[in-house]
């Protein structure tokens, strides 16, 4: 990552104002720094002179600098804080979004721990890149050309010293930087593959206990940990030498000035004065570049996520997200009603399509079960309606042209994704609880006999598989009645489920569709495609399409739905 990387700029709005106000605190505290100089060496000149009747002025005028210093230094301090909380907050809001649009399919071919490490711990280490380096780095370009030029005015040798040594921290920091840099991308995938493999081991926990492979994946973390161990010692060992070789480089060019200064004191060709002037004020030239690279390497962490982080979010405006016809925040009218929801042509392709384009109309009261082989692609097709992965052909609502906004779905996925706290909270899932709308819903749900005060422990243990499919579906029961949402798609809802459990489930399916709402269920359960308005048999994608059977007062009808290129 550069000094200052533009893509900062772009992705996080608050930088610009941090810049700014930087700039404005930074000039501040130049002015005050040559002040306390000033102050400081008249002060020792009245001593020596026997001056006593500057001294009080003076002594007060080089308190007020003092104290002025320390409010400029801590305000920027402060601004710097708060800009790296909304940074942060920015950026994580821009990498969720960009792994919303880009859908499911980008995600699943990428590492979760790896994206979580990424927005959390890593993006939490540009603290120390906005408290340290960054001020710095403003310093920098302003306070040293300024202070340059002060030593120019007040003694031209000096200044001229100053300006030939400057350059020479610069080259230290780069050669260093190298290092630094290679040390801390090797350090930043460790930490991130020690996450992937940490999550990968919780989730196959079970498996690998059947199995008896438990304690080779313990073997395998502790290795991990000791490669992340010893890569963090590598950064902090080049982290040291870097700082030890600034400190050398810095303290010899003071050194040099200090030298000349002095043997000029001595000849008298210099006036104690001016002398003084110059030795307070020439180590707050290289005070700045020496704080810039020192802080680096405690920002090297956040530069890291950074980097990662831009390129996900640059990545995602290169790649194509889901097609024009499903945008999430597009406006629409209500649809809960009468509104009809055509499908025309859907499909999804990952280089080849995944199952024939679909043509059905989702109509409100009406249940439809989609059938087919196991991956012929059924919940794909949920997906494409939800407008999570790219597809082709359209999904609009009839009255208004528009596809379905999100609030106006509501979704059961076949992993229930429930959390620790009670069923309740599940059910909301954040939004406002209803303590008798959560009960309808599990009434609705088939899940009567669960209590809504149960607490669930870590990914919803203590219910079992069947509970916690019940769970899930009130929860899209729950969001269906607060959000008016006329469309409920639910996949696998009774996979789990005994014979007389899923009658009750889909009773309560079929209650749902009578208020207004197309229901899609995706099942295997020959009990619930019976139970059916309408049958999607999804055919893989070739020729023949999907087979769609109507069901009307108990008579199976066969015709065409939509366009006509379903046989039904």
């Amino acid at each position: 990552m550069k000094p200052l990387d533009p893509r900062l700029l772009r992705y996080a709005s608050a930088v610009r104002g941090f810049l700014a106000l930087g700039a404005l605190l930074g000039l501040a505290q130049t002015a005050t720094t040559v002040a306390f100089a000033f102050f400081a060496s008249q002060a020792v000149v009245s001593v020596v002179d026997g001056a006593d009747s500057r001294l009080p002025a003076l002594l007060v005028g080089l308190g007020g600098v003092i104290v002025v210093r320390s409010l400029l230094g801590w305000a920027l301090e402060a601004v710097a804080a708060r800009t790296a909380v909304r940074v942060k907050s920015e950026l994580r809001s821009r990498v969720v979004e960009a792994v919303v649009r880009r859908g499911h399919a980008w995600l699943a071919a990428r590492s979760s721990a790896r994206l979580a490490t990424l927005v959390g711990p890593g993006l939490d280490a540009l603290d120390p890149y906005f408290a340290k380096y960054l001020p710095q780095l403003i310093l920098t370009a302003l306070a040293t050309p300024l202070l340059v030029v002060v030593l120019f005015t007040q003694d031209p040798l000096s200044g001229l010293v100053v300006v030939v040594t400057l350059p020479l921290i610069p080259l230290f920091m780069i050669l260093i930087g190298w290092t630094t840099r290679s040390a801390q991308a090797m350090q930043w995938e460790r930490l991130a593959r020690l996450a992937s493999s940490f999550l990968d081991a919780v989730n196959g926990l079970s498996t690998l206990k059947v199995f008896g492979r438990e304690r080779r994946q313990v073997r395998r973390i502790e290795t991990l940990t000791d490669d992340y161990r010893v890569s963090t010692m590598k950064v902090l060992q080049v982290s040291f030498l870097s700082g030890f070789a600034l400190e050398m480089a810095a303290s010899l060019s003071v050194a040099l000035v200090a030298v000349a200064i002095g043997v000029r004191l001595v000849d008298g060709s210099l006036g104690l004065p001016v002398g003084l002037f110059l030795l307070l004020l020439t180590p707050e030239a290289y005070l700045p570049l020496r704080q810039v690279g020192a802080n680096f390497h405690a920002a090297a962490d956040g530069v890291a996520a950074a980097e990662e982080v831009f390129d996900v979010l640059d990545a995602g405006d290169a790649v194509a997200g889901p097609p024009a016809e499903a945008p999430v925040e597009s406006a629409a009218s209500d649809a809960r009603g009468d509104d009809v929801l055509e499908l025309r042509g859907l499909t999804v392709s990952y280089n080849t399509p995944v199952f024939a384009p679909v043509d059905l109309d989702l109509e409100p009261g009406l249940l439809t079960a989609v059938t087919g082989a196991s991956g012929v692609g059924k919940s794909t097709l949920l997906a494409a309606i939800l407008g999570v992965v790219p597809s082709s052909g359209t999904c609009r609502w009839r009255s208004s042209g528009l596809p379905p906004r999100r609030s106006e779905i509501a979704w059961s996925p076949q992993a229930p994704g429930l959390l620790s706290g009670s069923v309740a909270s599940n059910i909301a899932l954040g939004d406002v609880l209803d303590e008798r709308l959560v009960i309808d819903a599990l009434s609705l749900a088939g899940g009567r006999e669960i209590d809504p005060a149960t607490e669930l422990g870590a990914g919803g243990s203590g219910l079992s598989g069947g509970q916690a499919q019940r769970v899930a579906l009130a929860r899209a029961l729950y969001r269906l009645e607060r959000r008016g949402a006329g469309l409920l798609l639910v996949d696998e809802p009774t996979s789990a489920l005994d014979l007389e459990t899923e009658r009750d489930l889909v009773d309560g399916l079929r209650r749902i569709a009578a208020r207004g709402v197309a229901v899609v269920v995706v099942t295997h359960r020959p009990g619930v495609v019976e139970a059916a308005d309408r049958v999607l048999e999804l055919k893989p994608a070739r020729p023949t399409a999907s087979v769609v059977e109507t069901r009307v007062h108990g008579v199976t009808a066969a015709g065409a739905a939509g366009r006509g290129a379903d046989a039904s």
